[in-house]
């Protein structure tokens, strides 16, 4: 759940003119990439937020349907 500052950060960003004219730009922004370049794509974009964490912790529950 937002809190109230939070929510008035989202009003005020979208009442931003500026703000509107990016979002608007990035919906042109088209590329036709091949799936390898897409794929390094991807890895220059994992290389910015780090390796995650893989939790080898076994989830306990009482109902597993596959």
């Amino acid at each position: 759940m937002l809190s109230d500052e939070e929510k008035s950060e989202f009003i005020k960003d979208g009442l931003s003119s500026s703000r509107r004219k990016d979002f608007s730009m990035g919906n042109d922004f088209k590329l036709n990439l091949s799936l390898d370049e897409y794929m390094n794509y991807l890895d220059d974009i994992q290389k910015i937020f780090g390796e995650f964490k893989i939790s080898q912790k076994i989830t306990k529950c009482d109902l597993n349907k596959l």
